[in-house]
């Protein structure tokens, strides 16, 4: 017998951090919360991912997507949060520890030989880290505004999927 090859869902969702360190838990946050917003038929296929960080077999993730979104918490970007495009790491410096989305991107070009899938940072402002904090008030409200943003997001890609294919039989 052989074995039917699973298709990836169009869409990937990609949150990571750390959930027992503050604002770090803003990525899976995201994908609890955005996840609960989506009901099924109304949207296209996502698939929702979390980890702790992003690391080289993260690559194998991005194969057959359509578009792949990485939340993640940041000390650095404006608040309440920022969308930025991704392009794949020019620099061949990998490591397998606090990897950044680009390098993920760039290992999976490597891989296979052809540009990764179009992919967008979603980064949401975060204040602290503290070890066994919960998320801060301020990023609690950030995240909100990120979900508003998400939602509006999320109807351009239903918008920009393909028909589906009739049935001829």
């Amino acid at each position: 017998m052989t074995p039917v090859a699973a298709t990836a869902a169009p869409i990937l969702i990609f949150g990571w951090g750390n959930a027992s360190r503050g604002d770090d838990a803003l990525g899976p946050a995201f994908i609890e919360r955005a996840s609960a917003l989506v009901l099924r038929g109304d949207v296209p296929e996502i698939e929702w991912l979390t980890d702790y960080q992003l690391q080289v077999e993260h690559a194998l993730d991005l194969a057959d997507r359509r578009q792949v979104l990485f939340v993640d918490a940041s000390l650095d970007c404006a608040a309440p949060f920022e969308v930025l495009p991704l392009h794949s790491a020019t620099e061949h410096q990998l490591t397998t520890h606090a990897m950044a989305p680009e390098a993920v991107m760039q290992v999976y070009e490597r891989l296979n030989g052809h540009n990764a899938p179009p992919c967008t940072l979603l980064a949401i402002r975060a204040e602290q880290f503290e070890l066994g904090a919960a998320i801060g008030e301020a990023a609690q409200a950030n995240l909100e505004q990120a979900l508003d943003w998400f939602t509006q997001w999320l109807s351009t890609q239903v918008e920009a999927s393909p028909p589906a294919t009739p049935c001829t039989n």
